[in-house]
């Protein structure tokens, strides 16, 4: 560490460094909860309720003040990241928060508590809901991503909060489903959980993360006229068939061509922190029923991913889906069949870009304390999309990522992450709410 930090700030370094066991312990108990993250809106819940209770016990004791809920469907109903059948029951939603004195500026300490999908089977050394650990690290299913971040954050609120010292208020948000959809942290936006900042230790290297990308998807449907594969056929409108999948690889030469003019657009690969917008295809299908039927109809899905200056009025893609919809259909009109049978657009699961000025308070604060650490000043940007920018668009809350390593290990097998990161991150944490809520 430099002589960036004072008495105080130096006091809570070293208490957290003193608590390495405890953080440790925490992650292992949370990884230990099975709260796979649902594939249908109506999937019955697994621990997600035992792991909030569990959150929820600990942090009343260290003095704060619980809500503890679950939401109704018609708390996220209506909104770009609804989705159809939805309900809470057995996933409740946790915002604990610690008083300041009173007259300071609040912080919110955010994290989602679900994980992807994890078998022993798939390879994994050990159960992946049995954490171990092992060369400095704690292997399990939501290690990295982010159950290890949500015990560095507990651990970094119970000790500002020990100080006795603190103005403004510091809360802990925990919520469901933002591997799944983002209705969680909807339901707790909505619900009225927001502050003056936030922070969230989704994996950022310890880097400073204050943009991330949104998304949209998009399936693409064509049609074309089946007919015998095995025999040649006249022009289509002498009466001959159509392949789909022809039809399908003609509208993905138009997705290169509009792909390929996004990412070199001055306007939007000059992104300080981002990666340049993208439209990834991600699946193709084409299918008639029998191998040697040309096939009728073909599916394309798209993956539309945009910059925060893409973003429509709202803060969301409509004005994204509607320059891609639009160029594909002008393409497809110099196709004689596409323009005759235009393709089927069916836009859907949208997620907002967000972005945090690097002037923010927040970000000053992190950037200084990861200094004062001794950790390089570097600051990123999410290609994908987390919690922290519904609080951005929906509670009016400026969201940063800073987590620990690494992005790239989450959603792997023996999935992990260093017991040093969490005790940094922890630390890092709690300088900067330190430096914002005192």
């Amino acid at each position: 560490m430099d002589g960036g930090l004072d008495a105080a700030e130096r006091a809570l370094v070293e208490r957290i460094a003193d608590r390495r066991d405890e953080i440790v312990g925490l992650a292992r108990e949370l990884i230990a909860f099975d709260t796979t993250s649902r594939a249908e809106a109506d999937e019955p819940a697994r621990e997600e309720a035992a792991l909030q209770q569990a959150l929820a016990d600990r942090l009343q004791a260290a003095g704060a003040e619980i809500d503890l809920w679950e939401p109704a469907p018609e708390d996220v109903a209506n909104h770009p990241l609804s989705v159809p059948g939805i309900a809470f029951a057995g996933r409740p939603q946790l915002a604990a928060t610690l008083r300041g004195s009173g007259g300071g500026r609040s912080l919110l300490l955010n994290g989602h508590i679900d994980v992807v999908p994890a078998r022993r089977a798939e390879g994994w050394t050990a159960d992946p809901f049995d954490p171990q650990v092992s060369g400095g690290n704690i292997v399990g299913r939501g290690a990295c991503d982010m159950k290890g971040g949500i015990a560095a954050m507990v651990i970094a609120a119970e000790a500002l909060a020990a100080t006795g010292e603190l103005k403004g208020d510091v809360i802990v948000c925990t919520n469901t489903d933002e591997e799944s959809s983002g209705v969680g942290g909807l339901a707790c936006a909505r619900h009225g959980v927001s502050a003056d900042f936030a922070i969230v230790p989704e994996p950022s290297s310890l880097e400073v993360w204050p943009a991330c990308r949104g998304t949209v998807y998009c399936t693409i449907t064509l049609t074309g006229r089946a007919g015998h594969a095995e025999q040649e056929h006249p022009h289509w409108r002498d009466g001959g068939a159509v392949n789909a999948i022809e039809k399908g690889r003609f509208l993905l030469a138009g997705v290169d061509r509009l792909r390929a003019e996004w990412r070199s657009r001055a306007d939007l690969k000059a992104h300080p922190l981002l990666d340049p917008p993208d439209i990834v295809p991600t699946r193709f299908v084409g299918d008639a029923g029998w191998h040697v039927t040309i096939p009728d109809r073909a599916e394309i899905d798209l993956s539309v991913l945009i910059l925060p200056q893409q973003a429509d009025a709202q803060g969301w893609t409509k004005d994204a889906q509607a320059e891609v919809e639009g160029f594909l259909r002008r393409w497809c009109e110099t196709d004689s069949w596409l323009a005759e049978h235009p393709p089927h657009f069916n836009w859907y699961t949208e997620v907002n870009p967000s972005e945090t000025p690097l002037d923010a308070d927040s970000v000053v604060a992190l950037r200084a304390a990861n200094r004062a650490l001794g950790l390089p000043d570097r600051i990123g940007g999410l290609g994908s999309w987390y919690d922290g920018a519904t609080f951005a668009l929906e509670a009016n809350t400026p969201a940063l990522m800073y987590g620990p390593r690494a992005i790239d290990w989450a959603h792997t097998v023996d999935e992990y992450v260093p017991i040093d990161d969490l005790v940094t991150c922890a630390q890092g944490i709690a300088i900067a709410g330190w430096r914002l809520c005192r």
